[in-house]
């Protein structure tokens, strides 16, 4: 057994002060484009020792993150992600300051640890209330009373403390060995706070208390925008990271110091991270002017995705295809045939319906066949959607953080076209607040605002309505 030295350990500590400067909050994205040339951590805490790992003196000296989630929607692996690249990145880039390689283990602690149902099967649970809105409401606003939040506490402690501490004592470098921890833990989810921090407290402390005495640093970060479940926020983490005024205010509200909330923005893909994806040399040696006329150029992105170069509208579902994609697509493309047709012009709409295969197949022809004057791209699951964005004029999609922010950094104008109740209600005033975007919860709702900024584009004073929203986003 050896203990990690407390330099390493400090060094653990303060990537949780400095590791998401790479994302981008939406309403700061421009300031913070360059973040990766300030990652001096601005709220330093001190380094506790790690006594609870062990490694040969012949081991390569490397750091251990594990990040818990669950796939509850696809922003929370989609963020996971995110931190794991930009732990990738912080040492490739600055290997002087950030000098230990860093392994990520990212794992769905509820699926994979879940003893029975429900804790098993919430990914299912998660569609299903989603698809039913009045369902994800109640049980919503009833986790967020007190008696709901002393209920779940309860029952996670009694039935999953100790499939859980099976997750958290695995080897991130070999999850089927128990043989040493991982060096800090992050949670991108809002029920990966409360039990975690017992178990380790439980293990740091050899089994003496759960309530205190953890040593293993924690870190949550927070992936919703407008509003958050109060499960997200306890005050045994060393660090919550939030992205909103709203989500620090809610923070506080849940007894959270001040010192341990950082505002920064939200963790975001990879591709949204610059103009430019190339992280060969430094961020200094990076011309950004370059990159937007060559790598980001509109009319270059649409070609290499086999796009026309012509207005382009697109459809997303997110990773699952849901929120009515097929209804929405028939809509705008029929107003699209009909504005082309008056104006003798030309549209494109792109719809990404995910894992929906069925809405895929249903747009697809020869089940349904467009207009003469529009072009349709239909796709499945998409690894680029940062391309997709920056070829697109206008976006719809659901009112969701990640999605949000994304199209945030590409300037792109958004129509929200449904929210989850509670958790994603906030999003809907934070983009039309911010003036790049509106909600339309019906079809023809979202069909007419279409028309609108595209004729006013078209038709009117060039630019006047979409530009004016870039410009916001």
């Amino acid at each position: 057994m050896r203990v990690i030295k407390p330099a390493a350990a400090a060094w653990l500590l303060s990537l949780s002060s400095t590791a998401f400067a790479f994302h981008s909050s939406p309403s700061t994205q421009v300031q913070q484009r360059h973040a990766a040339r300030r990652l001096d951590a601005r709220r330093p805490i001190v380094a506790k020792p790690i006594t609870s790992l062990s490694a040969t003196a012949d081991e390569e000296e490397l750091a251990t993150i594990q990040i818990l989630m669950s796939d509850t929607g696809g922003g929370h692996r989609a963020s996971a992600n995110a931190l794991r690249d930009a732990f990738n990145v912080l040492h490739e880039t600055e290997p002087d300051r950030f000098p230990l390689k860093i392994h990520c283990d990212i794992v769905d602690i509820y699926t994979d640890y879940g003893p029975f149902f429900p804790y098993n099967q919430y990914v299912g649970l998660y569609k299903i209330m989603a698809e039913y809105s009045f369902l994800w409401k109640w049980f919503y606003e009833f986790g967020a009373t007190p008696l709901g939040l002393w209920l779940n506490e309860f029952m996670l402690e009694l039935t999953c403390f100790e499939p859980f501490k099976e997750c958290l004592t695995r080897d991130p470098m070999n999850i089927d060995s128990n043989d040493k921890r991982a060096d800090m833990v992050v949670s991108v989810h809002p029920l990966c706070q409360d039990l975690p921090l017992k178990i380790l407290n439980s293990l740091d402390t050899n089994g003496q208390s759960r309530k205190e005495g953890r040593t293993t640093p924690f870190v949550t970060v927070v992936t919703d925008l407008g509003g958050a479940h109060p499960t997200w926020f306890n005050d045994g983490v060393d660090k919550c990271f939030v992205p909103s005024n709203v989500l620090k205010n809610a923070a506080l509200a849940r007894s959270v110091k001040l010192d341990k909330i950082v505002q920064y923005g939200l963790p975001i893909r990879r591709g949204f991270w610059r103009f430019g994806a190339d992280y060969s040399g430094t961020p200094e040696q990076q011309n950004e002017a370059e990159e937007k006329l060559g790598v980001h150029h509109k009319p270059t992105i649409r070609e290499q995705l086999g796009l026309l170069d012509m207005p382009t509208v697109l459809i997303v579902g997110g990773g699952d295809g849901m929120g009515g994609i097929v209804a929405q697509a028939q809509a705008v493309g029929e107003k699209l045939q009909k504005l082309a047709a008056a104006s003798s012009s030309s549209f494109q709409m792109v719809v990404v319906c995910g894992n929906n295969k069925s809405a895929q197949t249903t747009l697809s022809p020869p089940q349904t066949q467009w207009g003469p004057d529009i072009e349709v791209n239909v796709q499945g699951f998409v690894n680029n959607m940062d391309e997709y964005m920056r070829a697109s004029d206008i976006l719809i999609t659901k009112a969701g953080p990640g999605t949000i922010a994304e199209a945030s950094i590409c300037g792109l104008p958004c129509i929200l076209s449904s929210f989850l109740p509670g958790q994603e209600e906030g999003n809907v005033p934070y983009v039309e607040e911010n003036g790049f975007g509106c909600y339309k919860g019906s079809v023809d709702g979202i069909a007419d605002t279409v028309e609108e900024w595209l004729a006013a584009t078209a038709v009117t004073t060039e630019g006047s309505v979409l530009e004016q929203m870039r410009d916001c986003a």
